[in-house]
């Protein structure tokens, strides 16, 4: 789940303020009974995760004694997730989710905080609760001795707005409460080694004007982020955002960094980025089955429901449906196993050391705006001129089998990635051609998914030669793809032509 807070900074002698002048109308407070809770927080020797912004911990007293805390988009948002256990043993499953942070070093209790918390729940008139303040007294433990204490209030959005929150935080700092940063109380437990930098190096800012190795390294560092930062989502199951799942988002990681490290090879040492590039592809192949099933199991229900005039057999949908979630249980199993793996931890403290200190060429140190068009140009014209194997863009015939539009489509997506690694420095044109390719990848994505969707749909009907049931309702998704195929043809064209312009590609000539 997604935790939400505000905190705030507190003198001792800090008086919290009357707040039901400052709430909305109906809105009433409720306060609890005092309770003390005693955390222990598991760390590496180097604080690996507390400088990361994770935290993995016991608090005696709860239900659920053990959690993990995971950075989300958000400042003060965090994942939470608790699960019951006992003091001495963290649950396997919540030291799996630190693996991309603690990249398999021994974990250790690092701090021991006791809190007296002071609680107020924030309810409606329907007895929602909205929001809950803890005035919280944190004693910070060295054995039985006291080492430093401290005063802080969080504010904990529940079933309440923005709004709301906003009105306790002007009670709050009108109060002399001092708002600002989030740094969790183990943080500030732990002392400065705890609030150092994390071991995972961010993109960061590039200088002006940028070297062509500026602006790899941070496509580097970001696709690497983007692996990391959804390792312990995948293993949650979780969804991200509305319509989206973290299998894909690290697939696309994968697959977006395999591509970087082939574009701007002459940028990279050959030596270095093979064996990356190598795991890169075991890795996005194993959640590529994954993410494959996902798919097809969303593709199923919105073919199966693309005409409500005509609707197919619902209790054949469902048995097609339970053929996919087998598979989809399978592939998961395997993502879970692979994660898990010894290959795996060697591939994520590679990553990290690649964050680190890329290795670069001494062409890196060449202006980026005379380097990266020309690096561009080669998958750019790959995807538009082809070769003996694969048809170029502008030569897409659309009665042209499957497979080459897969091709054509192959050689997009690394164009594509290729064009959106430098837009954001190249700017006017660049970007203007990553928007373009960005809607005629969505479409070769559509005629690839229906295509497989299809053969996907046949063979089930094939492996189930009984059920004629399944065998009419297959036939009649086969029909409603293949429109979609070709649907996906006829508007091939003219996005092809918009993104081929000579005024946004002028710039890899």
């Amino acid at each position: 789940m997604l935790e939400e807070e505000r905190k705030y900074d507190v003198d001792p002698d800090f008086t919290l303020p009357e707040f039901s002048g400052a709430l909305p109308d109906g809105v009433r407070v409720v306060e609890l009974s005092p309770v003390t809770l005693t955390a222990t927080y598991l760390d590496t020797a180097d604080l690996r995760l507390a400088r990361a912004g994770v935290s993995l911990r016991h608090r005696r007293g709860d239900e659920l004694p053990w959690t993990v805390k995971l950075p989300a988009d958000s400042p003060g948002v965090r994942h939470e997730i608790s699960r019951p256990g006992r003091r001495k043993s963290p649950p396997a499953e919540l030291t799996a989710l630190v693996t991309a942070y603690s990249r398999g070093a021994e974990l250790a209790p690092a701090a021991v905080v006791r809190t007296v918390r002071r609680a107020y729940e924030l309810r409606d008139g329907s007895d929602r609760l909205l929001a809950e303040i803890a005035d919280d007294a944190v004693s910070v433990l060295d054995g039985k001795r006291i080492r430093a204490t401290f005063r802080e209030i969080e504010v904990e959005r529940k079933e309440g707005d923005q709004d709301l929150l906003d009105r306790v935080e002007a009670a709050l700092t009108g109060a002399g409460a001092r708002a600002g940063g989030f740094t969790p109380k183990h943080v500030r437990a732990l002392g400065p080694a705890a609030d150092g930098p994390p071991d995972l190096v961010p993109p960061g800012e590039l200088p002006e004007p940028p070297s062509a190795g500026d602006v790899v390294v941070a496509a580097i560092r970001r696709g690497i982020g983007r692996i990391l930062a959804h390792d312990p989502l995948v293993r949650l199951r979780a969804p991200v955002g509305d319509d989206d799942t973290a299998v894909h988002q690290m697939r696309v990681g994968c697959r977006r960094l395999r591509s970087d490290l082939r574009t701007f090879g002459p940028l990279i040492r050959k030596a270095w980025a093979t064996p990356l590039r190598d795991e890169l592809k075991w890795l996005a192949g194993v959640l590529g089955q994954a993410r494959d099933a996902e798919v097809l199991r969303d593709r199923l229900h919105q073919t199966a429901s693309a005409d409500p005039l005509s609707p197919l057999d619902p209790e054949a949908v469902g048995r097609i449906d339970r053929v996919l979630a087998d598979r989809h249980d399978a592939a998961l199993a395997a993502v879970d196993e692979a994660l898990g793996s010894p290959r795996y931890h060697a591939l994520v403290e590679s990553l990290v050391d690649a964050a680190r200190a890329p290795q670069l060429t001494a062409r890196a140190d060449e202006p980026a705006a005379e380097v990266l068009p020309r690096l561009v140009a080669r998958p750019w014209h790959r995807l538009t001129d082809g070769d003996d194997e694969v048809d170029g863009a502008a030569d897409l015939r659309g009665d042209a089998p499957d497979e080459r539009w897969h091709a054509v489509r192959i050689n997009g997506k690394r164009a594509r990635y290729a064009v959106d690694a430098v837009a954001g420095v190249l700017g006017g044109d660049a970007a203007k051609l990553a928007k373009a390719l960005s809607k005629v990848q969505n479409l070769l994505g559509e005629h690839q998914d229906a295509a497989v969707a299809a053969q996907t749909w046949q063979s089930i009907a094939e492996e189930n030669p009984a059920d004629h049931a399944v065998a009419v309702t297959a036939g009649r998704l086969v029909e409603r793809e293949r429109a979609a195929t070709r649907t996906a043809r006829a508007a091939f064209p003219e996005a092809w032509d918009r993104a081929s312009r000579g005024r946004r590609t002028a710039w890899l000539d």
